[in-house]
Formats: structure tokens, sequence, C-alpha cells
């Protein structure tokens, strides 16, 4: 793992103490069902969830992945997908950047560019654009779906072929896009996302 990132890891792990103890419930329900999938012999399966695929769930498909690196454990398939596609926002790939992600670019004139994403020198590109939760490459069946998002949790209330469904909603960034704390803003939710999905992860150690 690159060292900034193993660093920023270390950090979020000394922050846990920090997550509301209702927040620790939730993240422990995903925990749980993790835990379920291997108890059966299973590569979970999570799709992160919000309405443009643009922020919110790119951070929680990224974090969920590093934080099964970082603690040593089984490959966890993740995912991310929005009610509609649109692109992986540049101001959020600036703020992964920041935390030590290696990113590259393909097809950057267009509309939807594809990030080839890294975090370790011994794996294969991480490939992030923006998609419909429902479509390829998305699993269709036995998946968790984690809703980053209050406008995609009402708009999905049953999320086709998840066998697991949480609602987990983020203060969206954006809401802070062209102004003086626009950086500020988009670090500390990586930040947040990251802490929280590395705290899930490391409870399948206990």
């Amino acid at each position: 793992m690159f060292d900034h990132i193993a660093n920023y890891c270390q950090q979020l792990e000394e922050e846990f103490d920090t997550i509301p103890g209702k927040r620790k419930k939730e993240l422990e329900a995903l925990s749980n069902y993790i835990s379920d999938k291997y108890d059966k012999g299973e590569e979970p399966k999570l799709i992160v969830i919000c309405t443009h695929n643009s922020r919110r769930s790119h951070l929680g498909q990224l974090w969920l992945a590093v934080g099964a690196d970082y603690f040593g454990l089984s490959k966890i398939h993740t995912f991310s997908g929005g009610t509609e596609a649109t692109a992986f926002n540049p101001r959020a790939v600036k703020a992964i950047k920041k935390a030590g992600f290696e990113v590259t670019t393909k097809e950057l004139d267009s509309m939807n560019p594809k990030y080839q994403i890294r975090w370790n020198t011994d794996m294969d590109n991480y490939l992030a654009f923006s998609t419909r939760y429902d479509e390829d490459p998305n699993p269709k069946s036995r998946f968790g779906a984690i809703m980053v998002c209050t406008d995609a949790d009402e708009k999905c209330p049953i999320v086709m072929g998840a066998d697991f469904r949480l609602s987990l909603p983020y203060d969206d960034p954006k809401a802070f896009d062209d102004t003086p704390q626009e950086s500020e803003k988009y670090n500390e939710r990586c930040r947040q996302i990251g802490r929280e999905m590395l705290y899930t992860i490391s409870l399948l150690l206990d």
C-alpha cells in the first residue's frame, strides 16, 4: 500500500472514537452483512448508491475496497451507481488524490471520463466512472445496497436484487462548489467516508 494512503488510514483508525454511537450501530449492521457473506463462503458484493454517482458513492466504494486491503481481509467486491449516470466529479477526484490515491485518466474529453485508480503497487487499476446502479458492471443479485444520499434513498425504497439495504446518508459537498470552502468540504467528506468505511471493515477483525 502506498505510504501516503497507509498513513492516512492510520489517522482514520485513530479517529474511530469520533464516530457517533448511533452511526456506529448502522455501520455495525453493514459489517455484520459482510461477515455473514464470508461465513457462507461468498465474496461480499456492495453497491454504494447516490443520485448522480458523482461524489459520495465513489468515495464509499473506494474506501470499502481500501479498508479490506488495509486490514488484510479477503476481497470485497465494491461498486457504485446512481439513479442516473453523470460523471465522477473532478472535485471529488481531487480529494482522493490529496488523500494519496494514484489517479490517471482515460477519455479525458468524454462527458463521463474513466479514471484508473490505485492505492497499492501490487494491484490492477481500479476503474471508476459514473453509471446507473442497475447497469454493468454492477451486480444484479445478492448484493448489499448502501444508500449514501437521502434523494436516492427516497427514490429507491426497494433496490431490486439486493439482499441487504442500508440508509447511510452523508452531506453533499456539492453545496460548496465554487465557494472558498470547496476544497475543505470535499476533503472533509472524503475523510468522513473513509473513517466510517474503515471502521466497518475493522469490525470484521473481532
